[in-house]
Formats: structure tokens, C-alpha cells, sequence
């Protein structure tokens, strides 16, 4: 088996994931939203002392797997790195200990890989990952083929939705809230602007979006002035805006990339209204789409072990003296992942 461990941010997460079947055995995650939302975002020195509490309490249900484990795995990049160090230090405490290997493994391959959880890998795949702190179209072509072919410029979608929540005064995480309230809302009230609709350039940005959403909400007279309709019109405009925005770029890539599989992965992704919207994209293109099961498309530990399956089986291992945190390398189009 393989203990994998996910601290990149606000989640404290640990799964034990077993080789030969890929079946999850166990998985726990606990989420820190209710400390962080009075503060309408993560707090990372707070996200840091809960993962110090969380994850060790996690850890102690997991011992009577303790000697069948043949790996450790755990994020080391990007993420916040007060968290990450949590993470990190907890998995290489236990490779040292139990005497086992050390696999590291990129968040956003996590991502891509909880679309296998508990199934074999299919490649290739031209994936749209939509999360809190990113937003690009990767071809994976193979395990250690990945490129991204679009990222934002600015603004990530999951990071768009919960600033947008905050200054209509919905609190935090703002993406559930803005899709909850957007099926009461008239998306043709406020006509807010797609980002990028008139360039060439394939790539996505959402700055100026938020932007627009910020004068409407002084228009109306700020949060509290605002009715509740005030709000599910505007959630509803919004996220028609960013629905356009991404279906108008991607269409862009589909009609240039002739790989048939397509999936959508990250926070985000679990929005049920973008996921019709490229349901119907796919039909359009005679693309199949592919999706994670709600509960792993944000970030868990299950994504993180099933990424270590294949890097087990490739011996992809760290000497746990030398595994840190990454650097944050700004991810830009033509990169490999």
C-alpha cells in the first residue's frame, strides 16, 4: 500500500491506496473553510497550525496499515509553503521510520490523476484544470508528458468566483455560493463583459471580469444595499461571463488538437453549470468528456496516491534528506507540467 498526504493549502488530507488494485482503503480530509471564511480567504501562517493539529490525528487512524505500506507520497509543489512543509515533514518522518521509499508528486498531476482513481490511466487527454489557484488546458500525452497549452494571465477561475463572493459579502468559499445563488439569478441582467472576446491570443484572464462585477456591486450601493436577487442576478451574470470566456478559448484548442478525450479536473470543475456547458462543447466537437467523482475534485490525498501508483511502479524516489518544497515556478504556455 501507499500512505499518500495532501497539504498544499486549506485541506488536511491522508489515503492509503493498495498497489496491485488501485482501491482506496482509506481517506480522510479535513477542511479548515470554517476558520478561514471570517477572513473571506486562506490565511497561510493559520492554514499551517491547523495541518499541525489535523494531520497527526488523521495519521493515528492509520496505523494498522502501517506494515503493508511500501511508499509514502506527498505534495511538494506549488502550494503555500507553510502548509506544504507540514505535509512534508509528516512523510519524511515516516520514510525514514518505517524505512520506505519517499515519492514527491506535483499538485496539479494530483489533479489530473484523480480522473483514475480506483481505474487504470487513459492517455491521451486534453484537460481544463480549473482550481482555486489555477486555470490552463494541459495535452497529456503520457505519464511524463504534460504540456500546458493555455494558462490566466491573472486570476485563477476558483480564485475569481471567491473574490467575486467577497465583495458581494457572501462569505468564503465563494464558488458553491455563487453556483447556489446563480440558479435564482437572471444571467441576462447585468451585461458583463468575456474577457479576451475580441483577441486571438489563447489564453484566459479574469482580473477584468472581477473588476466589472466590483462597479456593479457600487452601482447597487455596495453588499449590504444590495437585495437577494441583486445577488443571484449577478452571481448568475458572472458565472454566465466565465462560462463564455472559457467555452470561446477552448473552442480555439479543440479545433487545432485532434486528441478525443477531454476532461475537466480541480475545485472548480465540480461546478455543475460549466460542466453542461462543456458537455455540450464536447458533443459539439465529437469529443468524450471525462470528470472526478465530486468529492476528489478538490484537493485530497486519493489524487496524490493514485499519481504515486505509477511513480511507484517507475521508482520515481526521493531520499527523504533531500525532498523540500519546490519552487513556485510561474507556470506559462508551451511548458511541461
Amino acid at each position: 500500500m501507499i500512505l499518500s498526504i495532501e497539504s498544499s493549502c486549506d485541506d488536511s488530507s491522508i489515503a492509503i491506496t493498495e498497489i496491485d488494485t488501485r482501491k482506496v482503503l482509506y481517506h480522510k480530509k479535513i477542511s479548515q473553510e470554517a476558520e478561514h471564511a471570517c477572513y473571506g480567504g486562506v490565511v497561510p501562517e493559520l492554514a499551517s497550525r491547523l495541518h499541525a493539529v489535523a494531520l497527526p490525528n488523521i495519521l493515528e487512524e492509520t496505523k494498522p496499515y502501517f506494515d503493508r505500506l511500501k511508499a509514502v507520497a506527498v505534495t511538494n509543489q506549488p502550494g503555500l509553503g507553510v502548509t506544504l512543509l507540514e505535509g512534508i515533514a509528516m512523510a519524511k518522518t515516516l520514510a525514514t521510520l518505517l524505512h520506505i521509499p519517499l515519492i514527491p508528486v506535483h499538485h496539479l498531476k494530483g489533479h489530473i490523476y484523480s480522473l483514475f482513481i480506483e481505474k487504470p490511466t487513459r492517455f491521451p487527454l486534453l484537460v481544463l484544470l480549473i482550481s482555486g489557484g489555477h486555470t490552463m488546458v494541459v495535452r497529456v500525452e503520457s505519464f511524463e508528458k504534460m504540456e500546458i497549452l493555455a494558462t490566466s494571465m491573472d486570476d485563477s477561475v476558483g480564485e475569481s468566483f471567491d473574490k467575486t463572493a467577497k465583495m458581494m459579502g457572501l462569505g468564503y468559499p465563494g464558488g458553491p455560493i455563487i453556483e447556489q445563488l446563480a440558479k435564482e439569478g437572471d444571467e441576462n441582467r447585468f451585461d458583463l463583459p468575456v474577457p479576451l472576446r475580441n483577441s486571438k491570443l489563447i489564453a484566459f484572464s479574469l482580473s477584468g471580469l472581477k473588476n466589472a462585477v466590483r462597479l456593479v456591486v457600487e452601482k447597487l450601493g455596495g453588499a449590504e444595499a444590495m437585495s437577494h436577487q441583486d445577488k443571484c442576478d449577478l452571481a448568475a451574470s458572472f458565472q454566465k461571463a466565465v462560462k463564455l470566456h472559457l467555452l470561446q478559448k477552448s473552442k480555439k484548442i479543440f479545433k487545432s488538437e485532434p486528441i478525443k478525450d477531454f476532461a475537466i479536473v480541480g475545485g472548480a470543475s465540480a461546478n455543475l453549470y460549466l460542466r453542461d456547458a462543456y458537455e455540450n462543447l464536447c458533443r459539439e466537437f465529437g469529443k468524450t468528456m471525462h470528470t472526478a467523482p465530486l468529492e476528489y475534485c478538490s484537493d485530497n490525498a486519493a489524487m496524490i496516491g493514485r499519481y504515486a501508483l505509477d511513480a511507484y511502479e517507475r521508482k520515481l524516489f526521493i531520499d527523504p534528506n533531500e525532498i523540500n518544497i519546490a519552487s513556485n515556478r510561474k507556470l506559462e504556455t508551451g511548458q511541461m507540467l
